[in-house]
């Protein structure tokens, strides 16, 4: 090893000490990195970062705290696999936050993930005051004591009815609950507001819906009535379901009444009030004061004397606030409509238990629905075109003869557009016929039938299948043409009416779960003025935990999110910031962190508030281990690892090691040199002039989308920028490509909504090229992906050798029987479950992890087999190819988008998303290009560093000098101020943004005082130097291509 490589600088004080780490493509590494500190891990991509970081250090740490643990816990954890390095010191118990989702599960939430929601549980369980659905009055509960020390508050004397409601709003006659009453020894009822003897009740109609009280008690509040009174109301919550009902005789305190009435002695009736108890007292023996008679017959009550407002609604006179009636509840139910919630514990409010979560839609907040739209995605197709889209690649002639008899019985043509067809016949074609029969005539050529009957409809049809498949594949493509919709009982909020009627401040859970980070920690700061003094004593020591952990959310840039944002829809930075936020939460010390680019998706403003939580992280007493590219975290850390020199097998050594001074003081390091500014990603020379071609998105009001529209320039190559949440995934994402890919290539996805979109006769096709796995399994690879191997396949097939064995090009294929290895069938790798020991993979002892037969390795040219092959690094296998053109040029293609360092049959799984990104731009490289092609990229430089950005940006550039489209989303100003056009969203994140704050080239969003982007992006356009002229920003020829491509165009 040379001294270019073997003496990097060594840290002063405690250090994690690392000698001979070997693993992948480390070449012998020995380091030292500073503990306590925060460490920065950057080089190009493939140089070996994440190998030392991850596969080493978090891998050695994690490995040795879990072996601590008894045999018992570990066989729940997970437990890594020793890493190829000779002796670690210095270390702690490690924990990883890498860039992937959190979860998938559709219960997670950003809420739930934080802890956040647990705790908002708890205060709606403790502080909540449950209200009625039907009145939106308050519903309370209590115990028979404070019933009665309710009553007993009252002014003495007050003349009062206990009733027990029994029937509220229900239709029918009720004679035999009314006589089995009788039988008890109740003698009286309120019937729909009039009181009646029960033996003189009127009949009821039982067309009409009814409310009945039975009278258990008339009293006079009195000292000495307590323990007759508590007796009383036991025995009108028995009666009627823990519910009784206090009605003021005379109209409630303070209310003057227009006619005087006698008082009732409280010795006047026996402890069960209207109950007889064997002979009625006689009204001799009663005082004259007692002898107190119920109105009349078919009066009623307290209305008698005061009728209520004509405006009081029917509910609201009945309701518990009802200035003549106090409702007592022993267990949260409302009067009106008997809407009952149970004990209110923190349970309720868990949309993933059943005690909490929406009946209808199983807590998920979302019901799935065949969408008709995605069913006939094209109005202006015919039927004989394919406008029904679920039958349109069918080969059966089924389905053309099911709509022929459709046509017939309604009268139209398999040539009429979709648009055009009666309304009739679209419900019938989507809904089915209902009862009309239809004759269907069917012939499949092997034989012909004739049957009428009624025809069950696409959209029918689909659910039905949906239900009785036990086919993954059906199930998948009938899932295509479903849509989640909110859940309409619950609005989407996940849980059930019980726990929505239980509110804070007026809010229910759900609502304050839907409010962004920010206005939510608005919102629990101002929440304690609002809050009753006892409700804050309960409340003090919750909202503490729930404010700390949104200010958390808030300084790593997240403020934008709302807490009922399901995990799976987020990115994987935003999930890394969020189990960040949540470690710091924790308040561990002592512990090493390892972070996989946590700026990724951040922009520029926010960056600040996120190194200031990994300084924190740092501060509490922990070392942080950060592999990161971006040049504000490499300028702040404590201590920069710079890996290198090149990727692969180029790379894997420390190329500089201290101080962010000591690496711009490096002249060997790469990275030095770009952060003091002897090298540089140029600025171009000039702008390439507007174009009079654009593709404009009218009125897109998605998500938070206020109503925009945005040109962008055909033949150019635009950013679309702006701060997190602003809102640039959904108007180029969701709106502007799902509709065009509807448009071209019939795609299914809807778009967002948007009135329209205009200029799509200057492209042809359009390209979203994401950071999305480029294969589910691990036998997907870049060679299957972009083609590369069916060639492969067919050179091997070719050879003088197979064709003596008569091999053909399946042969050489380890997916399918033949020449693979069926002892791991293709695999290369033996899975063995090792129970509390993490599972161990074991090298194929038959194939010795070759995937393939002896008889098929035994196909050899210049010694190399097609499994020697697919172990290939890219730039080897170019090399190796060199006379095979149809596999060099798809290498080069790999070569020109930075991944000379991957392997040909590298798995899919193990590439990173910005890997799988430059995959896909690769194949779209190796086509032929017709120049009217839009490409669409999503932070196309995520995992790359500078000097990978400045040849990504010059495939990009040389994709627009061929006459085509190239739209980024990007964070990354050295992307931005090579940008033709920008289009920048905000001005904050979330219900703060949504607006266009400015549009054009750099050198215009800089002079915009409202831009975030510009203002950062000012000084990295100062400092710029002058590029030298190159086909890749369209100088020379390529540029007169540029011009004589638009000018043709125009």
């Amino acid at each position: 090893m040379t001294d270019l490589f073997d003496k990097p600088r060594r840290p002063d004080g405690r250090v994690i000490s690392i000698r001979g780490a070997r693993e992948h493509n480390l070449k012998s590494v020995d380091v030292d990195l500073p503990r306590d500190k925060l460490v920065v891990f950057t080089g190009l991509s493939g140089s070996g970062k994440s190998s030392l970081a991850f596969d080493t250090i978090y891998a050695e740490g994690q490995r040795r705290y879990v072996e601590s643990l008894s045999a018992y816990a570990r066989q729940f954890l997970e437990m890594m696999q020793k890493p190829d390095v000779d002796q670690i010191d210095g270390l702690s118990p490690a924990i990883s936050i890498e860039q992937k989702t959190t979860s998938k599960n559709p219960r997670s939430t950003v809420g739930t993930v934080t802890e956040i929601y647990d705790y908002m549980r708890l205060l709606w369980a403790r502080v909540g005051v449950p209200y009625s659905p039907a009145t939106g009055l308050p519903i309370e509960s209590q115990t028979v004591s404070q019933m009665v020390d309710r009553v007993m508050a009252l002014p003495e004397g007050t003349r009062l009815y206990l009733l027990a409601p029994l029937v509220r709003g229900r239709k029918g006659e009720y004679r035999k609950e009314l006589a089995d009453l009788l039988k008890k020894g109740f003698q009286r009822v309120k019937i729909d507001g009039a009181f009646h003897e029960i033996a003189a009740a009127p009949a009821l109609d039982k067309k009409l819906k009814h409310d009945i009280d039975v009278v258990v008690d008339r009293i006079v509040v009195r000292p000495d009535i307590a323990t007759r009174l508590a007796e009383s109301f036991e025995t009108a919550l028995k009666l009627a379901d823990g519910l009784a009902v206090v009605e003021f005789a005379d109209g409630a305190p303070g209310v003057t009444s227009p006619r005087e009435r006698g008082e009732v002695d409280a010795r006047s009736a026996p402890g069960e009030g209207e109950r007889r108890s064997g002979k009625p007292p006689s009204p001799a023996s009663q005082p004259a004061a007692a002898r107190h008679p119920l109105p009349a017959s078919g009066e009623r009550g307290s209305e008698a004397q005061s009728k209520p407002d004509a405006k009081t609604t029917k509910l609201a006179a009945a309701a518990a606030a009802d200035a003549n009636r106090i409702v007592f509840s022993e267990k949260f139910a409302c009067p009106v409509s008997g809407f009952t919630i149970p004990e209110i514990e923190p349970r309720l409010f868990s949309f993933n238990s059943p005690h909490g979560a929406c009946p209808s839609c199983g807590g998920l907040g979302l019901d799935q629905k065949i969408d008709p739209d995605l069913v006939v995605p094209d109005k202006e197709v015919t039927l004989k075109r394919g406008a029904v889209a679920p039958w349109a690649k069918s080969s059966s002639p089924y389905y053309v003869q099911t709509l022929e008899a459709l046509a017939k019985h309604y009268r139209f043509t398999l040539d009429t557009k979709w648009k055009e067809l009666p309304k009739r016949a679209q419900e019938a074609i989507l809904y089915g016929s209902s009862d009309d029969e239809i004759r269907f005539v069917y012939d499949d050529g092997m034989r012909a039938y004739e049957t009428k009957k009624p025809f069950e409809g696409v959209v029918r049809n689909l659910e039905r299948r949906w239900r009785e498949t036990e086919s993954e594949w059906a199930r998948e493509e009938i899932g295509k043409y479903f849509t989640a919709i909110p859940c309409a009982a619950c609005q989407g909020h996940r849980l059930k009416p019980e726990a929505l009627a239980v509110k804070v401040d007026g809010l229910h859970i759900g609502e304050v779960a839907a409010l962004s980070v920010r206005r939510a920690g608005a919102w629990f700061t101002a929440l304690p003025k609002r809050l009753t003094p006892k409700q804050n004593e309960i409340a003090t020591r919750i909202l503490k935990e729930i404010r700390e952990r949104l200010t958390f959310l808030n300084d790593v840039g997240l403020d934008y999110l709302t807490l009922a944002r399901a995990s799976g829809t987020l990115s994987g930075g935003e999930s890394q910031r969020i189990r960040l936020a949540s470690q710091i939460g924790s308040g561990l010390t002592g512990v090493l962190y390892v972070l996989d680019e946590p700026s990724i998706g951040l922009h520029q403003r926010d960056n600040a508030r996120l190194i200031e939580t990994l300084r924190r992280l740092r501060d509490l007493g922990n070392t942080v281990i950060v592999v990161e590219h971006d040049e504000d975290a490499i300028r702040t850390a404590d201590w920069v690892l710079d890996i290198g020199p090149g990727a692969g097998i180029h790379g894997g050594r420390i190329v500089s090691a201290g101080t962010p001074d000591d690496i711009m003081a490096d002249t060997k390091s790469v990275t030095g040199e770009y952060l003091t500014g002897r090298r540089m990603i140029p600025v171009p020379e000039r702008r390439v002039p507007d174009s009079r071609r654009v593709l404009r998105v009218v009125g897109a009001r998605g998500n938070n989308l206020k109503n925009v529209s945005a040109d962008i320039p055909v033949g150019l190559f635009t950013c679309i920028t702006g701060v997190s949440g602003g809102g640039k995934s959904t108007l180029l994402i969701d709106t502007l490509y799902k509709a065009i890919a509807r448009k071209l290539h019939g795609a299914a996805e809807a778009p967002a909504p948007h009135e329209r979109i205009e200029g799509l006769e200057h492209i042809d096709k359009i390209i979203d090229i994401d950071q999305s796995p480029i294969g589910r399994t691990p036998r997907s690879n870049p060679a299957t992906y972009t083609g590369a191997f069916t060639p492969i396949r067919e050179w091997f097939a070719a050879l003088p050798e197979a064709k003596a064995r008569g091999y053909e090009p399946g042969r050489f294929s380890f997916n399918v029987k033949g020449g693979r290895c069926e002892a791991c069938q293709g695999d290369g790798v033996i899975k063995i479950e090792m129970h509390f020991l993490p599972d161990v993979y074991v090298t194929c002892d038959v194939c010795k992890g070759k995937r393939y037969n002896r008889e098929t390795l035994e196909v050899t040219f210049k010694g190399k087999s097609i499994a020697d092959v697919l172990d290939m690094t890219v730039e080897e296998g170019a090399a190796f190819f060199k006379a095979v053109p149809r596999v060099r040029e798809t290498l080069k293609t790999l070569h020109r988008v930075g991944l000379d360092y991957i392997k040909i049959g590298q798995q899919a799984t193990t590439l990173s998303g910005g890997e799988a990104q430059r995959v896909k731009l690769a194949k779209e490289l190796s086509k032929r290009a017709t120049g009217r092609t839009l490409y669409i990229l999503d932070e196309p430089t995520t995992g790359l560093h500078f000097q990978d950005v400045e040849k990504l940006l010059e495939v990009l550039h040389e994709l627009v000098a061929g006459g085509n489209t190239v739209a980024v989303i990007e964070h990354n100003l050295e992307v931005i101020k090579t940008a033709d056009w920008i289009i920048d969203l905000g001005p904050e994140g979330g219900d703060g943004g949504g607006e266009i704050v400015a549009v054009g080239t750099p050198e215009d969003v800089i002079k915009e005082k409202r831009s975030y982007t510009g203002q950062f992006l000012k000084p990295v356009l100062e400092r710029k130097v002058v590029a030298v002229p190159s086909a890749r920003r369209g100088t020379g020829a390529a540029n007169g291509r540029r011009r004589k491509g638009a000018q043709a165009a125009e």
